[in-house]
């Protein structure tokens, strides 16, 4: 798998920017086949940082309601990646 089609896009939200502020983590959405190795050799090859700790977790997609038509959001796979002392990801400074 090609390390652009592993990470989607970053996750900035309020909880993650507290992350990455107290504990140097940085949350990413990620493809769903991507493995825990592939995120972190994705992760130190696009941003120049070293990794130490990689989690996943699956995120079930919410059923959502349009007039009478349920239907319901795809599932998706998120990685909270803690990056080694001294590391840090620039695209995420002053956001």
């Amino acid at each position: 798998m090609n390390m652009h089609d592993v990470i989607q896009q970053p996750i900035v939200t309020e909880k993650s920017a507290i992350a990455r502020e107290e504990a140097n983590i940085a949350t990413f959405r990620v493809n769903p086949d991507a493995t825990k190795h592939e995120i972190q050799r994705a992760v130190e090859a696009l941003f120049e940082v070293k990794v130490s700790r990689v989690r996943t977790m699956n995120q079930p997609g919410k059923t959502k309601r349009v007039g009478k038509k349920i239907g319901r959001k795809p599932s998706w796979k998120k990685a909270i990646v803690v990056l080694a002392e001294g590391h840090t990801i620039e695209y995420f400074e002053g956001v």
